[in-house]
This record gives C-alpha cells, sequence and structure tokens, in this order.
C-alpha cells in the first residue's frame, strides 16, 4: 500500500484555521507546524503571545495583528491577500480559531468571496474540559459567561432543564461567586472546574455544586477556568425525581435497553443519558 507523503502536496491557496497549544508548546499537531511554516501570512490576536510559539517552532513568518478590535478593518485587507494566491493562516492565542475568539466576520466574508477555508483540529479547552469529566455524551457550549448578573439570572433559567452537559469559560476572579450564583438557580448537579489545561499546574475539580467551594479552598486559582456543569437528570416538569433510584428499581425486571426507552418517554430525558447512567450504576454494584 502507497503512503502518502503529505508535506509534499502542494497547498491550495485559502484560509487555514489553526488550532495552537492552550499552554504546553508540545500539544501541536505536525501538520499545523507544516501549514504555518508554508503561509504567507500568518493573523493573530497578540503578536507577542504567537510569537513565543512560533519561535519555539523557527517559524519566521510574518505575522499581522487580528483581533476584535481592528478585525472589520482588516477583512478587505486579509481578503486581497488570499485572492493574490497566497496561504493564510488564523490562529489564535491559544487553542482552535473562533471558539470565543474573532474570526466570525473574517469567515463570513471568505465564503462570500468563494475562498476556500480549510480547518486545522488541534488543541481545544472545550473538548479537553469535558473529556475528562464523565458527564453525558452530549454538550452545549456557552462560551464566556456574561458580566451582567441580569443576563446570567436568563442564562441559568435556560439551562436550568438541558438534558446535556453545558460548558463555559469563566475568569478566575469570579468563580466562586459563579459557583454561589448556580448554587441558588440551578438544582444540585455536579460540576468539573479545569484550571490551567496542560500547563503545570493543571488540575481538574469535580464534585456537586453544593460542596465544590469547600474543594477549592486549597487551590489557587488564576486565569481563565473552563467549567463543565452536568446534565439536569433529575427534574421533570419541576417535580424532583431521583433518577438513580428509579433506574435500580426497574432493574431488578428490565434490560437496561428498555429502562432506557421507558424513563426517557416518562421523563422526557435523552435515552443516552439514562442508559449510560444504568451502565453506571450496575458497575458499582
Amino acid at each position: 500500500m502507497q503512503t502518502i507523503d503529505y508535506k509534499k502536496q502542494e497547498l491550495q491557496n485559502g484560509l487555514y484555521l489553526i488550532s495552537t497549544p492552550i499552554g504546553n508548546l508540545l500539544d501541536i499537531t505536525i501538520r499545523a507546524i507544516d501549514i504555518l511554516e508554508r503561509s504567507d501570512v500568518i493573523l493573530c490576536e497578540d503578536t507577542r503571545v504567537s510569537k513565543k510559539l512560533l519561535e519555539y517552532y523557527n517559524i519566521t513568518n510574518k505575522l499581522i495583528s487580528y483581533h476584535k478590535f481592528n478585525e472589520k478593518e482588516s477583512i478587505k485587507k486579509v481578503l486581497d491577500i488570499i485572492k493574490k494566491e497566497k496561504i493564510v493562516s488564523l490562529i489564535s492565542d491559544c487553542g482552535t480559531p473562533l471558539v470565543s475568539d474573532p474570526g466570525r466576520l473574517l469567515i463570513n466574508e471568505a465564503y462570500k468571496n468563494n475562498i476556500k477555508i480549510i480547518p486545522i483540529p488541534g488543541p481545544s479547552a472545550v473538548t479537553a474540559a469535558f473529556s475528562v469529566s464523565g458527564f453525558s455524551d452530549d454538550y452545549y457550549f456557552s462560551g464566556f459567561l456574561s458580566k451582567k448578573l441580569g443576563e446570567r439570572k436568563i442564562f441559568y433559567e435556560k439551562i436550568k432543564d438541558f438534558q446535556s452537559s453545558v460548558i463555559m469559560f469563566v475568569p478566575a476572579r469570579d468563580l466562586k461567586s459563579i459557583l454561589i450564583e448556580m448554587q441558588k438557580y440551578l438544582d444540585d448537579r455536579e460540576v468539573l472546574i479545569a484550571k490551567e489545561i496542560t500547563k503545570i499546574y493543571e488540575n481538574f475539580i469535580k464534585s456537586k455544586l453544593s460542596e465544590i467551594l469547600d474543594k477549592l479552598e486549597n487551590f489557587v486559582i488564576k486565569g481563565e477556568i473552563t467549567l463543565v456543569l452536568s446534565s439536569s437528570t433529575n427534574k421533570n416538569n419541576g417535580t424532583n425525581i431521583d433518577l438513580d433510584k428509579e433506574i435500580l428499581t426497574l432493574s431488578k425486571k428490565m434490560k437496561t435497553s428498555d429502562i432506557a426507552k421507558y424513563l426517557s418517554d416518562k421523563l422526557n430525558i435523552s435515552k443516552k443519558i439514562i442508559y449510560s447512567k444504568a451502565l453506571s450504576l450496575k458497575k458499582k454494584q
């Protein structure tokens, strides 16, 4: 079987969305390095931050500052560069571009101008945190929480009955006050706090909302936190339900798949969530 030498393949001109490390500089794909090396221009949020990554890998391509404050003014210039059959890459300070980062206006204009857009997948704080949460298979990503209490209350009301996990970014300075709010406005579900992902002091703290503050006492929390809330599986139209008890009772006389279907219809909860929880309870027995 012939092996493809991807490095010898000619790159199509267009806009490449390249994921970069979220902390540890070794967390970058070989493909990402290759395309950065072959780019005519690299768009970045902060040249000072991006230079550290590029210098680490001896990449000397031209950097152009592209952030939320100059995005509108820069679009025409960027499109003109790509139209000259140039390779242009977009990176954020860390992680996957456009995940709570600038670039949406450029993407939409690129589509309008029939410019090819190529994603180069890689590191993401969202998927990293979700992968270690052990929560339901599906999730809702909300980005950064609003700074305004009124808007956060609306958000809590929106997600309180979600049958999926909820992932969000929270500034470390606001974490404790946000957790106190969540205890007040949401049911006592599980929460995972992901701090300094991939860095030296990386830590994941998992607990119930009612107990999480006690577990945070001995930790220095700084920077940006990725917070994962478990799905709301114990509520149905305002009626409290002990889902674990329901599953354990039914497991004495029904198969796991039948339990999932029965409770899904009864409680309007995803079959996946119930099935996963039933398997988890069976392992504990």
